[in-house]
């Protein structure tokens, strides 16, 4: 039950409460950190090696579109990573992911 406390300085023209600014802040850290956590799960982002600025913000917006696509699909009781992987091995279902028709 160790309890830290840290000071954090924000500018911003916002007039909020001091709380409310806090709990912003928090509910963004924690979408951020639960994104990052997926792309990580799913697609071993933190493991990936493409060090060209260019490339890397390429490559953030195709994981995020294509984790977008495969939620989209959920006619499967896979993970993500699963109906990912599903994707890549599979042509009829990846053209299911990429149209969004459904057939069986």
């Amino acid at each position: 039950g160790k309890v830290e406390a840290e000071i954090r300085y924000f500018l911003s023209s916002c007039t909020d409460a001091p709380e409310m600014l806090a709990k912003a802040i928090r509910q963004h850290w924690a979408i951020e950190n639960s994104l990052h956590w997926l792309l990580d799960v799913t697609f071993r982002e933190d493991d990936c090696r493409v060090r060209d600025r260019t490339a890397v913000r390429n490559f953030a917006l195709l994981r995020k579109i294509a984790i977008n696509l495969v939620r989209r699909h959920n006619s499967s009781r896979n993970s993500l990573r699963g109906r990912r992987k599903i994707a890549a091995w599979n042509n009829h279902y990846m053209r299911q992911v990429l149209t969004g028709i459904f057939h069986a």
